[in-house]
């Protein structure tokens, strides 16, 4: 089965992913930082305990992963893809996650909290990445009891996630927000409706590439539907500005647009030495490119798939061992030049 993120999804030519993710403690344990080894062992296989037998079609297929046996190369891997948060990559506890076949959901065992229930799909599917991650969610309910109160909902270790513990967002390809400078105005209008916009990795990570993640801030005292169509409608107007201006800086001068993708496509598709950021910056104006429809022999899947394989522990995986800068650079670019003379 493919990858979630190799695929295209609604809304593709600016939405990239939705993630829906809720945060889950257990009543019966502290918190993961005050937790002993013993602590989160036992709770690590009660977690795997509530989903063993379960033939439902979201936990039947989960893999475990226990997070401390993996090589640190392997655990960078799966944060470029998504499927781990760095927090748990470089975590010292006893931890893991379960994974599905296609990586469209991950469990986070001992992470921040005891539970982080995470589910993606490409394009615009907030609602199906919530349909998901509710249904695992009541799975997990029947068989464990969650730190609950009545007045502030789902405890949980950071105080901006009490309540629902749900964080719902978007990641969105804003090359023409940025190049007009109207991103300023995105970022300042989401701070003051209390909507988070980070890189491509949340918090504390760049904007690289132009990928902004738009997310909502705070949970208690909103229902998971009302924080799921905010952030829709939030996405949706974004995705609205970056399209009208897409259309106006081609009318404004078509044949520096068309050369800037162009000029893009012929050094990432010839480069002998490609580095991870002006990949990104490459590969933004590429994407531009082939969702306004001037390239048309290269498909956005085969894109995203090659924006997958050049990262950096990814491309490392790719060639069996670990490499320098330098190699690393080199390696990229072969990469990238077998795979667009296959087209």
């Amino acid at each position: 089965m493919a990858a979630w993120y190799i695929d295209k999804g609604p809304e593709s030519d600016v939405v990239i992913s939705s993630r829906v993710r809720l945060a889950r403690n257990l009543k019966n344990y502290p918190f993961p930082f005050r937790m002993d080894s013993e602590q989160q062992q036992l709770m690590l296989n009660e977690v795997k305990g509530a989903v063993s037998g379960n033939r439902s079609s979201l936990i039947k297929g989960l893999v475990f992963v226990d997070i401390q046996s993996l090589p640190a190369l392997d655990r960078q891997a799966m944060v470029e893809k998504h499927v781990i948060s760095p927090d748990l990559a470089q975590s010292k506890r006893t931890a893991g996650a379960l994974i599905s076949n296609d990586e469209k959901v991950s469990i986070m065992i001992n992470e921040e909290d005891h539970l982080r229930i995470q589910c993606m799909y490409p394009g615009m599917q907030v609602d199906s990445a919530w349909e998901a991650c509710n249904k695992i969610d009541t799975v997990f309910e029947q068989k464990l009891e969650y730190a609950f109160n009545n007045n502030y909902g789902y405890l949980t270790c950071c105080p901006t996630n009490l309540g629902t513990g749900i964080r719902v967002s978007v990641m969105l390809h804003l090359p023409a927000l940025v190049m007009t400078g109207y991103i300023r105005n995105i970022l300042e209008a989401c701070g003051k409706l209390g909507i988070a916009v980070r890189g491509i990795y949340g918090e504390n990570s760049e904007a690289s590439g132009n990928m902004f993640q738009v997310s909502n801030q705070v949970t208690l005292g909103l229902a998971e539907t009302e924080v799921i169509t905010n952030i829709r409608n939030i996405a949706s107007q974004i995705v609205e500005q970056e399209r009208t201006l897409r259309s106006e800086l081609y009318k404004q001068n078509s044949f520096r647009f068309e050369d800037k993708v162009f000029r893009s496509l012929g050094v990432f598709a010839n480069a002998r030495v490609l580095s991870s950021e002006e990949s990104l910056k490459l590969v933004s104006d590429i994407r531009l490119g082939i969702d306004m429809g001037l390239i048309k022999d290269i498909k956005i899947e085969t894109l995203n798939e090659i924006m997958l394989l050049i990262q950096p522990a990814n491309l490392q995986k790719a060639y069996g061992k670990p490499l320098g800068p330098e190699e690393r650079d080199i390696k990229r670019a072969e990469i990238v030049r077998s795979k667009l003379n296959n087209i």
